[in-house]
């Protein structure tokens, strides 16, 4: 696992990228519930997909005192190759006192670092023959975009995420501020994905 600040090159051209938006506390930037909207496209077999979902981060019930934990949620429908799927996913937020934070899988596995201070960060994720190299953007303070590109002996796929805050919890508590302080990737699909899950590993 590495992560550092130069970003891999897209995946796609000729798209002008948004200008980042700098965070200074990655944690209390997501905290919330987010809309989400993801492209899968395999440049191996020409097949693609998309994710259409709610992500939710929240503090960790289970954890112990002094613990500010955020669980990362994502539940919604994933359609593969014309058939559609209930899936989901859980990563763990581990803030960190200097605003980054450290994300690791569900089961406790590190994932990747992740600091948003320049408002972008790159993350590159070794997984078994395979490799993920993600791009962390942040564009307001409602919206940040999520690029995987993953490649490897019997896989070539763009992952492409946007996240929108959901206003309605804002309204909800009465803040017209958003908080000061974007995940990850889901790993890639395989060609038809099991139910329940958003990809493999």
């Amino acid at each position: 696992m590495s992560s550092n600040e130069s970003a891999p090159q897209p995946a796609h051209r000729g798209v002008r990228e948004p200008a980042p938006y700098p965070v200074a506390d990655v944690a209390g930037y997501l905290a919330g519930r987010w809309s989400i909207e993801r492209t899968v496209r395999d440049l191996r077999t020409r097949t693609h997909g998309s994710f259409r979902g709610t992500a939710g981060f929240r503090p960790d019930a289970a954890a112990e005192a002094g613990d500010e934990t955020l669980l990362h949620v994502e539940e919604g429908r994933l359609t593969w190759d014309g058939t559609a799927y209930p899936a989901s996913r859980t990563l763990r937020l581990r803030p960190r006192p200097d605003g980054t934070a450290e994300v690791d899988f569900a089961d406790g596995r590190p994932f990747h670092d992740l600091d948003l201070s320049t408002g972008r960060w790159s993350a590159v994720h070794p997984c078994a023959a395979d490799r993920y190299e993600g791009t962390f953007t942040a564009v307001t303070a409602d919206e940040w975009h999520l690029e995987w590109r993953v490649t490897g002996p019997a896989k070539d796929q763009v992952l492409r995420t946007v996240y929108r805050r959901l206003a309605d919890l804002l309204r909800s508590a009465g803040r017209d501020a958003h908080p000061t302080g974007p995940l990850s990737p889901p790993p890639a699909p395989r060609a038809s994905p099991p139910a329940g899950r958003t990809a493999a590993e």
